[in-house]
């Protein structure tokens, strides 16, 4: 039996998407403002990670000038992340006071 190709979509944004409930309008207006703590939560927490493994390749004394350049920046990172969440007061969702 023989398998029939269906041609994908030349344009996916003449597809188009259902518009939201109201309810549903509602609750992702409400979640909105939520959303740079969320990214901001997200970022402290994945460059945490990466600083932590370099810090561990540092302490070995085996570290490249690309992982320092990455230390580096996951540090800024960290930096950025954390005074988003100071301005709103939110310090404690990665466990600052």
């Amino acid at each position: 039996m023989a398998t029939q190709i269906v041609p994908a979509p030349e344009r996916a944004e003449n597809m188009g998407t259902a518009p939201l409930s109201p309810k549903a309008a509602a609750a992702l207006a409400k979640a909105l403002p939520h959303f740079p703590l969320v990214q901001a939560v997200a970022e402290y927490e994945t460059a945490a990670e990466h600083a932590a493994q370099l810090a561990g390749v540092a302490a070995s004394g085996r570290m490249t000038d690309l992982q320092a350049r990455s230390l580096a920046d996951a540090e800024d990172v960290m930096a950025a992340a954390r005074s988003v969440l100071a301005k709103a007061g939110q310090l404690k969702l990665i466990g600052g006071a």
